[in-house]
């Protein structure tokens, strides 16, 4: 049976098979990996990862979807979860994790900051997105696209942008276009964040108001003379600080260094 798209879900299926081939092959999935498809759908991208990688591991929240593709992958080939990715234990998997898929666009944000909890079980993540989120995800400082995503992301995956999708790749074609992007985990290249709660806290605030200078944005945090003393310039606002100067700035206010004098 052909299944009605639902709108609850964000369902856009990829259907254009020179682009899934391109998808796959940029993955490149080897035999014994473990492959993680977030969102399978109709399978356009699975079936693909199967025959490169033996077997995928997979997150389905739709059960109809979830049906069609236990029909169609034996157990061995397809180990199905029906579930939100979004309360997914990516780390009850293990890992050399290898996360892919097509991801919802109404959740893409909430499921990359999700998958930054599981960085360390990682070795890559290829997924395709709405277009604009990719360009924020790639921003560099002082551009419109920088912002909370941004620092939180490039804190710990080195992140390439590989090719555009058109809408008409999709069934039903989105009113946008798509992207596709790696994520590769810094591992030991990664600035050093003391606390990696205090580092998020530092950076929502910063971006909470764009408009308002880091004296103000993070005031309950530190006062200026803090943010001097960590090489910050509080008349700044925080889509000029590099994400080096985020994690130095969060380290030394884990450090105490919150006085006001």
């Amino acid at each position: 049976m052909k299944h009605a798209p639902r709108r609850r879900f964000s369902q856009n299926f990829l259907v254009d098979s020179n682009y899934a081939g391109r998808i796959v092959q940029a993955i490149d999935p080897q035999p014994g990996d473990t492959v993680v498809e977030i969102g399978p759908g109709q399978g356009a991208l699975t079936g693909r990862l199967v025959e490169r990688a033996g077997r995928v591991v997979a997150i389905e929240i739709d059960r109809d979807l979830a049906r069609d593709l236990r029909a169609r992958f034996s157990a061995d080939r397809l180990t199905l979860h029906e579930g939100d990715a979004l309360e997914f234990d990516f780390g009850a998997l293990g890992d050399d994790l290898r996360v892919v898929g097509n991801l919802p666009y109404h959740i893409s944000s909430p499921l990359l900051f999700h998958l930054l909890d599981f960085a360390p079980r990682l070795r890559d993540v290829t997924v395709m997105l709405q277009r604009e989120v990719v360009d924020r995800m790639t921003a560099k400082p002082a551009t419109p696209d920088y912002g909370r995503l941004t620092v939180m992301l490039q804190s710990q995956f080195k992140i390439s942008r590989l090719f555009n999708v058109p809408p008409g790749a999709f069934r039903p074609a989105p009113k946008v276009e798509s992207a596709v992007v790696h994520l590769a985990p810094l591992a030991g290249m990664a600035p050093h964040v003391a606390d990696r709660d205090l580092f998020a806290k530092v950076v929502k605030a910063a971006f909470g108001q764009r408009r308002k200078t880091l004296r103000n944005a993070l005031s309950a945090l530190a006062d200026e003379s803090a943010l001097r003393r960590a090489g910050v310039d509080p008349s700044d606002r925080g889509e000029t600080l590099p994400v080096a100067d985020f994690a130095l700035l969060a380290n030394r206010l884990v450090a105490g260094d919150t006085s006001r004098d």
